[in-house]
């Protein structure tokens, strides 16, 4: 039998660490029903029983401020796990136990996972675990996620627990509160007020928080009830605000701190040295987060992460493009001419290969952000770059919207988009997810790395770190746009919590690392392969009309009219290494320019073909042809898109029939391409509209189409009118 048991806790107190260690690679992540938050959960086999671990969204508070808690609030009430494990920060307990006193007061098991025991340690923190517990009368196990320590003594209390019944925590507020809650509680009981899914004292508490979502439960339950409770909060909110210059909500956290405070000063905490000593991790804070030297640093860990992944990705990257290679020529000679071979080759290997190709640098790129994230440093990013985007109208918390979109490359908008929602003002809100998709996602980094090594092979790292810089100074500069014009307002402040440096764990490395590359291969060999299919028959149907077939059969037929039957049995029998006569040899190359020029005409008549002709007209002016129109209108879908449909043009379109040669090469070899025509591609990429999926996302997360559109729109044209720019002045400089 499975039981269902909840982790919860504040943002890094090492949540998402005890879930990987409890549930490693039986996990998988979903959304929660009707929310597009992440709901991560996983089997956890032990001796103390098998365990279904739901990974809560971390959150602060149980007051519902903010869709994370209203989600986690909700899952606790509608699902009832079997206890919840509440992760805590030894180092920073008082803190930390502010949502495990809101637990017991809702009268749910707990189990309190004292973790980081190390880092308190090294505070000269020492915590009586027992000691804590036996005023708590909730278990306790001090523990280190990160390493496995506890982990079994844990798994065994949360066995003991189960099933046992939890009363809920009686705290007194100060004396108005409480004669309020008395008078509350008899309320609600007497006419059975939401009692069927939450204690009656707890109802009556955030009646006097104001929690927005009980008041509509209750007004839907009874407007008759919910009037009196109003007309008590009211009145005990106006008395406190003359007598004490407070309000409930202020007072009801005020007396959760002092019973917090009153545990820990009975011998439940000690320190062995002085409190205000520097840490190491202030330490290295006063370097790495200094005014002048924390920003170099910052961008020499960029170019640390490019360096590291375009070194240690270039073989295996050439392993997988041989592979799709061999597979490639496979198919080829064994299957017989016509549609389905054309599909199958250009469609799907080169379609689908051209993708797939990148998944050693994609997996590297996400090892070393996971190695980044983890460290704690990416905190101290978010941290130093709010100075920054304040002078552009944006909040701190912008700064891991961002991050998580790509900022560092890698991520992906969908998620980023989402993240926006922690920002409490609208307008801050609105403009970080319309600037988010300007991030280099995981999407585009398969277009820079196909672009950087045909065309910079010796500078990859410097332009990485070029583009990933264009990409926050554009995304800034619209933000400022955005903040002075359509979206004008006051900006808000910023508070966050900057965790203790640590050494990720293999294992959680590991587990990052895999759950972003499946995403990106399992995108590849789904989506990827279904627009890769559909763009082939945009690229290969009507075809060439009977007039202009005919004529370039009679052509070869001219060819192999003129030549000897002994030239034409070598050419049949060649198996492209024998060496051919030099009759031989002339026959096979114009037959070859014919069936090229003839696939070159097909493709150019082609549905797509015909669009790609169409936006010629105006996207000469930065440098693109028909081909590389075609991939970019594929990449409105998802930006992957835009190296398969490349593969499959080139393919289709290849001058040499034989040609071994990978994508990079040649587009290398192509007319009209080189290194300033492909930064502006690069730069068009960086900037143009958004894919589907998060467009859709941002129409959900503003409510309105009208910004979904104004996103594609606006992207578009700026990406246009920079990539002219880019194309123009370096055309001029190179010449």
């Amino acid at each position: 039998m499975t039981t269902a048991i909840a982790l919860a806790g504040n943002p890094n107190a090492g949540k998402t660490t005890l879930f990987n260690e409890l549930t490693g690679a039986r996990q998988h992540v979903g959304n929660y029903p009707g929310v597009t938050v992440e709901k991560k959960q996983g089997t956890c086999i032990s001796k103390a029983g098998t365990f279904e671990i739901i990974d809560l969204p971390g959150t602060y508070s149980l007051t519902a401020y903010s869709l994370e808690e209203v989600v986690a609030r909700d899952y606790l009430v509608n699902e009832r796990p079997a206890m919840i494990v509440n992760i805590v920060d030894a180092s920073n307990l008082e803190r930390n136990l502010y949502l495990s006193v809101q637990f017991m007061e809702m009268g749910i098991p707990v189990c309190l996972a004292l973790n980081m025991m190390d880092v308190a340690q090294k505070r000269g923190i020492e915590i009586n675990a027992d000691r804590l517990s036996e005023l708590l009368g909730i278990p306790v196990v001090p523990m280190v996620a990160r390493t496995g320590k506890g982990k079994g003594e844990l798994l065994a209390q949360v066995a003991k627990g189960i099933d046992k019944p939890a009363a809920p925590l009686m705290i007194s507020y100060g004396r108005d509160i409480d004669k309020a809650l008395d008078e509350m509680e008899a309320i609600i009981l007497e006419n059975q007020f939401l009692t069927d899914t939450y204690p009656a004292r707890w109802v009556g508490l955030k009646y006097l928080e104001n929690d927005n979502q009980i008041l509509e439960l209750g007004a839907d339950c009874s407007k008759e009830t919910a009037a009196k409770l109003l007309t008590i909060g009211e009145k005990v909110g106006s008395h406190m605000s003359a007598t004490l210059d407070t309000h409930p909500e202020g007072m009801i956290a005020d007396q959760r701190y002092g019973f917090i405070n009153s545990i820990l000063k009975q011998n439940v905490v000690r320190f062995a040295y002085d409190r205000n000593r520097l840490q190491r991790s202030d330490q290295i804070d006063k370097v790495l987060t200094n005014r002048f030297i924390g920003p170099l640093m910052m961008v020499a860990v960029l170019a640390a992460l490019y360096q590291f992944t375009f070194t240690y990705s270039a073989l295996p990257v050439e392993w997988i493009e041989g592979l799709f290679g061999w597979v490639s020529g496979l198919a080829d000679a064994t299957l017989p001419d016509g549609l389905l071979k054309s599909m199958i080759v250009s469609g799907i290997i080169d379609g689908v290969g051209g993708v797939m190709g990148f998944v050693p640098l994609i997996m590297f790129m996400f090892l070393g952000i996971s190695f980044i994230e983890d460290s704690g440093y990416l905190a101290r990013m978010a941290f130093m770059l709010d100075r920054v985007f304040r002078i552009f109208g944006l909040h701190g918390s912008s700064v891991m919207a961002f991050i998580v979109s790509g900022g560092i490359a890698g991520g992906c908008a969908v998620p980023g988009v989402m993240a926006a929602r922690t920002l409490k003002s609208p307008r801050e809100r609105l403009a970080t997810l319309l600037t988010v998709p300007f991030m280099n996602c995981g999407a585009k980094l398969p277009v820079y790395a196909l672009l950087v090594a045909a065309f910079f092979p010796k500078n990859q790292t410097t332009v990485m770190v070029i583009l990933t810089m264009i990409s926050w100074i554009g995304a800034l500069l619209v933000a400022k746009l955005l903040r002075s014009t359509v979206i004008r307002g006051e900006a808000t402040p910023f508070v966050m919590e900057l965790p203790p440096y640590r050494l990720p764990t293999l294992k959680g490395l590991w587990i990052h690392t895999w759950e972003r590359t499946w995403q990106y291969m399992k995108k590849a060999g789904t989506v990827i392969l279904g627009i890769s299919i559909l763009l082939w028959a945009m690229m290969t149907f009507p075809g060439l009309d009977n007039k202009t077939a005919a004529q370039f059969d009679s052509r070869r037929e001219a060819v192999t009219g003129s030549a000897q039957a002994d030239v034409l049995k070598e050419i049949e029998a060649s198996d492209g290494e024998t060496e051919l006569s030099d009759d031989a040899r002339q026959i096979k190359s114009a037959l070859a320019e014919i069936d090229a020029e003839a696939s070159m005409t097909r493709l150019e008549n082609s549905i797509a073909g015909r669009m790609g002709r169409g936006l010629e007209k105006i996207s000469y002016l930065a440098g693109f042809d028909w081909r590389t129109n075609i991939a970019l209108v594929g990449g409105f879908a998802a930006k992957e898109v835009v190296v398969s449909t490349l593969g499959t043009a080139y393919s289709l379109g290849d001058v040499d029939p034989d040609s071994t040669d990978s994508l990079g090469e040649r587009l290398a070899k192509a007319p009209g391409w080189g290194p300033v025509t492909a930064f502006a591609l690069m730069i068009f990429t960086v900037f143009y509209a958004p894919c589907f999926v998060t467009v859709v996302c941002i129409a959900r997360e503003t409510g309105s189409w009208k910004w979904a559109a104004f996103s594609v729109g606006f992207n578009t044209a700026l990406a246009f009118g920079l990539s002219v720019v880019t194309y123009q002045v370096g055309s001029l400089l190179v010449n």
